[in-house]
């Protein structure tokens, strides 16, 4: 049995973007940077993420992390973080996105449901350290 088939996650990461192509890239890129110490979930809107997250949460697994885009369909990302923040205020939050809407980034921003913003295409190395540091304050 390898180490990280008994390796016990009690903390959870979410990817929330409705281009499977960005889901499996940002997964690979946080499972890279940050370990295998993590749960990696992803889910392609803004519903399914709450759902996930109320199932994570559930079943006794802290979510540290959330990333999620903005333009989806259905609950955009501004949205979904707002929510989200309302439900979990200790969770973590990063918006990702190629298409902006700088009025509800600067409503979310001043809501004080946003740590962090980045445009796609992302500067990898600048994303993990940011991902590194809110974790860190999530867990202080």
């Amino acid at each position: 049995m390898s180490s990280e088939a008994t390796l016990v996650r009690d903390r959870a990461i979410l990817i929330v973007d409705d281009e499977p192509l960005i889901l499996m890239a940002l997964r690979r890129e946080l499972r890279d940077g940050l370990g295998p110490g993590y749960l990696y979930e992803t889910a392609g809107d803004g519903e399914e993420g709450l759902e996930i997250v109320e199932e994570l949460v559930a079943s006794g697994i802290r979510v540290v992390l959330v990333v999620s885009d903005w333009l989806m369909p259905g609950m955009k990302g501004d949205e979904f973080l707002l929510e989200l923040r309302r439900r979990y205020p200790q969770i973590r939050t990063i918006m990702m996105t190629g298409q902006a809407d700088e009025h509800q980034i600067e409503r979310i921003k001043q809501a004080g449901a946003l740590d962090a913003f980045f445009f796609k295409p992302w500067n990898a190395l600048h994303f993990s350290e940011t991902c590194k540091t809110l974790i860190a304050a999530a867990s202080a």
